[in-house]
């Protein structure tokens, strides 16, 4: 398994708000949307294949801003886990400069039981 997963965005009006740039709420979608997508790109290589996450805490530092018509190359990648916390890291890049850095804390919830599934401190190195 690829622990990075990558895709591009070309920023639409849709995406923009009332100052002309990227909405800062937009980002907070994205981050939410690349995670499911990398999930779902993995889930069936892990015993966890029917299992979901759940957003407990996340962190957004803008650095520049962007515009209508822009690239966006947004990656993301788990780090190591921090008990039943899953951290994920989820970079925004516009002509190659990073413009808006996230992490974020994610917990496994068992689908059947609707309760937090504790992982293995190494569950990513036996991807």
């Amino acid at each position: 398994m690829s622990l990075v997963y990558e895709k591009q965005i070309r920023v639409t009006e849709d995406h923009i708000d009332g100052n002309n740039h990227v909405n800062n709420v937009q980002y907070v979608h994205w981050v939410e949307e690349i995670a499911g997508e990398h999930w779902d790109f993995v889930k069936h290589r892990t015993e966890y294949p029917e299992d979901i996450w759940m957003l407990l805490d996340h962190h957004i530092q803008y650095k520049k801003q962007v515009y209508l018509g822009d690239i966006i190359k947004i990656k993301t990648y788990p780090k190591a886990p921090e008990g039943i916390k899953q951290p994920r890291k989820v970079e925004f890049y516009c002509n190659d400069k990073l413009v808006v850095d996230s992490t974020t804390l994610w917990v496994l919830i068992d689908v059947k039981t609707q309760k937090i599934k504790r992982l293995e401190s190494d569950w990513l190195d036996k991807l």
